[in-house]
């Protein structure tokens, strides 16, 4: 087996490596990769992004936000989470078979203290009865990666934040996830571990994995990025997990439902949106305005469906002529988020 420790803390930059590998490269072993990175949200290939995320609560906090070859649900990720992902030739693992592509995971943590984690339901391994990994699986042109969470120290109070929708505001036909109860598994580790660091942490699971007592042990089958894969890896980041249209435009379609009392009166306004972008847009309400509100409604139709698109679109136009005394702010607000 090869190995790859990445460094960079981009969650797009990372999946591209892991995409670039498993497309790109021939091994004549498996490939494990484990990487972390700075707060971001992963929904799965077939989902309806905006139905995943508090648009509102990702923007002021900074989350990335991106999407993955794979199925499965969103997950929220922070520098407390590590993620693995296996890559083998498809006729070496049967596709869904998570138990056997885990194993060598679950075996390692209860080397390490864990000894009560298991792999429940289809592709969560638990703690306790508690979830503190999800995995998705991918496959193509004979290879396929299975690549999971490990929740070692994750801030478990933005999640509920990061990753509720009320269930008022959006009925897609996407896929949604199904929330669990949670845990980190510092606390499930031997005394020993409890301390642990996450670099610390992956280059443990390394050691368990090859049976090894130092790294520089195994300094031959770390796999080394050439600058020259580096640039091909950096055009497939561009390309889907820093595009927008493959982040947000392959959401299936789906409609938003927004209703909000101001002061100078109460705007409901309603959306369908397919592949990203608003297909049609109607506003109702017992607000006042001199203007003809059908205006807001012809601009703002076929407009990607964001808060910075929206607002860049109502800053052209006089809203206080169709919502008179109410903020534009607010507007694209009540739009958007």
């Amino acid at each position: 087996m090869y190995y790859v420790a990445m460094k960079d803390h981009d969650i797009g930059r990372n999946l591209a490596t892991e995409q670039y590998l498993m497309n790109n490269v021939d091994f004549d072993e498996p490939l494990v990769l484990f990487y972390y990175e700075e707060p971001s949200i992963i929904v799965g290939r077939n989902q309806n992004t905006l139905e995943e995320i508090n648009a509102d609560y990702v923007r002021e906090h900074h989350i990335t936000v991106t999407r993955r070859l794979s199925g499965g649900g969103a997950v929220y990720h922070d520098l407390g989470n590590l993620c693995f992902s296996f890559v083998v030739d498809s006729d070496s693992q049967e596709f869904g078979d998570f138990k056997t592509f885990t194993k060598p995971i679950i075996d390692a943590l209860h080397a390490m203290g864990a000894t009560t984690a298991t792999v429940s339901g289809r592709n969560d391994l638990l703690v306790d009865g508690k979830k503190f990994s999800g995995n998705a699986m991918y496959s193509r042109n004979g290879k396929t990666f299975s690549h999971g969470t490990l929740m070692l120290n994750v801030d478990l109070d933005v999640v509920p934040h990061a990753l509720t929708v009320p269930t008022d505001k959006i009925a897609s036909k996407g896929i949604k996830s199904v929330r669990s109860r949670v845990t980190n598994l510092r606390p499930y580790l031997a005394p020993e571990y409890q301390a642990i660091t996450v670099p610390e942490f992956r280059d443990t699971l390394l050691k368990k994995l090859f049976k090894v007592d130092d790294l520089a042990e195994i300094a031959d089958k770390a796999y080394q990025i050439t600058p020259e894969q580096q640039k091909a890896i950096d055009k497939i980041y561009e390309d889907y997990y820093a595009n927008w249209d493959w982040v947000y435009g392959k959401s299936p379609e789906f409609t938003v439902k927004r209703r909000q009392h101001f002061d100078m009166g109460t705007i409901d306004a309603r959306l369908l949106v397919a592949d990203g972008h608003i297909q049609q847009i109607k506003f109702y309400g017992d607000f006042f305005g001199s203007g003809d509100v059908h205006d807001v409604e012809t601009a703002l139709t076929g407009l990607r469906y964001d808060h910075d698109t929206v607002a860049e679109k109502l800053g052209t136009l006089d809203l206080n002529t169709y919502f008179t005394g109410i903020a534009p702010a607010d507007i694209t607000k009540l739009i958007t988020d």
